[in-house]
């Protein structure tokens, strides 16, 4: 299957081409200020370091997203999903995880009904 072609990093005044929304450099750049400025208090303690290290841990043991996986397609792990929401009681135990690329991740989000807003934060 053919690829899309290259558009513009959406950083301005970026004339890279790109597959993402920004380019290597400015994707390091966007990510740094999303977690400094945009990011929800909340979200940042209950996604901290510890976090990262059972995110990674889980995604080791699962690189492909799971649910495509299950269809037969091999599609890398970009998300490590929470079935029951941390918001709802759910915790970091594997039981609990599932790991999935960007379009089931969405997917699962819009069957639950939940908003996405500006700021990259679900709203339940």
């Amino acid at each position: 299957m053919p690829r899309k072609p290259k558009h513009p990093c959406s950083y301005p005044g970026c004339p890279e081409l790109t597959d993402k929304r920004y380019c290597e450099s400015h994707e390091k750049l966007m990510n740094q200020n999303y977690e400094k400025y945009d990011r929800n208090k909340s979200s940042k303690r209950r996604y901290g370091r510890a976090w990262k290290r059972i995110r990674d841990k889980y995604v080791s043991l699962h690189p492909f997203c799971e649910v495509c996986y299950e269809k037969g397609i091999l599609v890398e792990t970009e998300e490590v999903h929470h079935k029951k929401p941390l918001s709802e009681g759910g915790t970091h135990e594997r039981d609990n995880l599932i790991a999935l690329c960007k379009s089931c991740h969405s997917r699962i989000h819009a069957e639950r009904g939940d908003r996405f807003n500006s700021n990259r934060e679900y709203t339940y």
